[in-house]
């Protein structure tokens, strides 16, 4: 099923996990898995680490393929680009072809010095033109960022590359990880302007962690907003209390998202279902 066929119905929610890099870790993944489906998402997409190697890799379409046809949820595989050839590309399409998973998350990936950059693919809109042409009946989503991509000059030049993401096919957008609902509005309005009109899904990360937040931001370029700035200098030594703050936040958020009409809302669940499911709990009356 098309992924962006669901938001004709109603406000949709969904998910992210990550595989585990160790392989010792992969049985806490399937525990997650186990109790995130009990919560009824609409889809779970998984990610894609760096490099195209190892065992995070090797786990993302056993992952997809468990979550598609053991819990019958729709899946979204992440596929990035930087760090793969066309001819591992088109081997991964057969592995997930043969697996039933239709969905696919094109990005470019973050550059990580410890692995060498190949050549065909530089942008995810490369990526998803390749993957449409293929014609082999995948569905493509994209990445945006409501604050501006790290590498981009600016917003225009952001939005530029995106409608160029959705011109190559991609139909169905997840966004960054933001704090600031009124960043997201406005970097909506600037879309819809741009010509963009597919579904846009507002990342959500629940703060449950001050340390972690503060990496996170420093990687996506994420703005802190005064009232949640307040909330980490107020509760973040305090793990249980910065834990029951930060879904406090995040269910904040989405409240104000969904009466304002978002698309959907897409958490990353840090593979925490128990912050999943308090998310889910707050919000089920919420999101129709």
């Amino acid at each position: 099923m098309n992924i962006a066929e669901l938001f004709k119905e109603k406000t949709v929610f969904s998910f992210e996990v990550f595989p585990p890099k160790k392989e010792s870790g992969v049985e806490t993944i399937y525990q997650t898995l186990k109790d995130l489906k009990d919560l009824r998402p609409d889809f779970i997409s998984v990610t894609y680490g760096a490099g195209g190697t190892g065992v995070a890799n090797a786990t993302t379409i056993d992952l997809c393929s468990k979550i598609k046809n053991e819990y019958h949820i729709e899946t979204i595989a992440h596929l990035s680009c930087l760090y793969n050839t066309k001819e591992s590309v088109d081997k991964i399409l057969e592995q997930l072809k043969a697996k039933g998973i239709e969905n696919i998350l094109a990005l470019r990936g973050d550059v990580n010095p410890d692995y060498e950059v190949k050549k065909d693919f530089q942008y995810a809109s490369d990526l998803t033109e390749y993957i449409l042409a293929k014609n082999m009946g995948f569905y493509v989503s994209g990445a945006c960022y409501p604050e501006v991509h790290q590498e981009a000059e600016n917003m225009v030049e952001d939005i530029k590359n995106l409608k160029k993401k959705v011109e190559a096919g991609a139909d169905h957008l997840i966004s960054q990880l933001f704090f600031d609902n009124h960043a997201f509005y406005d970097f909506i309005e600037k879309v819809r302007i741009a010509g963009i009109d597919v579904p846009v899904e507002a990342g959500i990360m629940p703060v449950t962690n001050k340390k972690q937040i503060e990496r996170m931001v420093s990687m996506c370029g994420a703005s802190i907003p005064a009232k949640l700035s307040k909330v980490l200098q107020k509760f973040g030594d305090d793990p249980i209390a910065m834990r029951d703050a930060g879904i406090s936040y995040a269910v904040d958020q989405i409240v104000d998202l969904v009466a304002n009409g978002v698309d959907g809302v897409h958490i990353y669940t840090m593979n925490d279902p128990y912050v999943a499911k308090r998310i889910s709990d707050s919000v089920e009356n919420i999101i129709k």
